[in-house]
């Protein structure tokens, strides 16, 4: 089944999961820079064949951009950002890239299946402290800083957003030593690009 965003003709087509972590972030980026670009939501339960002609493993998100597919997360947002150049999600300067992108990969590898365990299982109790115990060793990034590389928002910001808004609904509690990451959250949480991002599924996790 498919539940689509938006109905406009558009040049761009992203294949979003209602729940996905990863389609979460191309969805922010896609309103940080107000693409004109179609959100299909797909059901994880039913077979989406037009998700399976563009994407081999048949996987969210998934972007059709004309006569280019791309299918990673990581690669999708980045695409977007050089495409659309206006707001930059990503510095000038290659040494500020790289850092970000080792940052992002850092994320990627250390953080993002343990929450993929937890969303599965919420009794993973090795997931729930590593997920706990991540945010509270990053949370002296923020104390003299707004985002995560510096007082721009950029990429990273785009892939921890979706990170923070489901901790409620994992039940991970950050303790008082890591109130500066709270208050960093909300600051993600506040930008109107966040708000239009999400689907109804993600609205249901805080109550909204």
């Amino acid at each position: 089944m498919l539940n689509t965003l938006s109905t406009r003709r558009s040049i761009m087509t992203l294949y979003s999961g209602t729940d996905c972590i990863l389609s979460h972030s191309c969805r922010i980026v896609i309103q940080e820079k107000d693409i004109e670009c179609e959100v299909v939501y797909t059901d994880p339960v039913d077979t989406c064949q037009e998700l399976a002609e563009f994407n081999p493993y048949y996987e969210t998100p998934t972007l059709v951009d004309r006569d280019l597919i791309l299918y990673d997360a990581f690669i999708i947002n980045e695409y977007l950002d050089e495409r659309l150049p206006h707001p930059p999600l990503m510095p000038v300067d290659p040494v500020s890239r790289a850092k970000q992108r080792l940052m992002i990969m850092r994320l990627n590898r250390d953080w993002l299946g343990s929450f993929k365990s937890l969303q599965e299982n919420r009794g993973d109790k090795e997931a729930h402290k590593i997920i706990r115990d991540g945010f509270i060793s990053i949370s002296p990034l923020f104390e003299e800083q707004a985002y995560a590389m510096g007082d721009e928002y950029t990429l990273v910001d785009v892939v921890l957003a979706p990170l923070l808004w489901r901790l409620p609904a994992l039940n991970v509690v950050l303790p008082k030593q890591a109130q500066v990451v709270e208050e960093y959250s909300e600051r993600l949480f506040e930008r109107q690009a966040f708000q239009d991002s999400l689907s109804d599924t993600e609205r249901d996790l805080r109550g909204f």
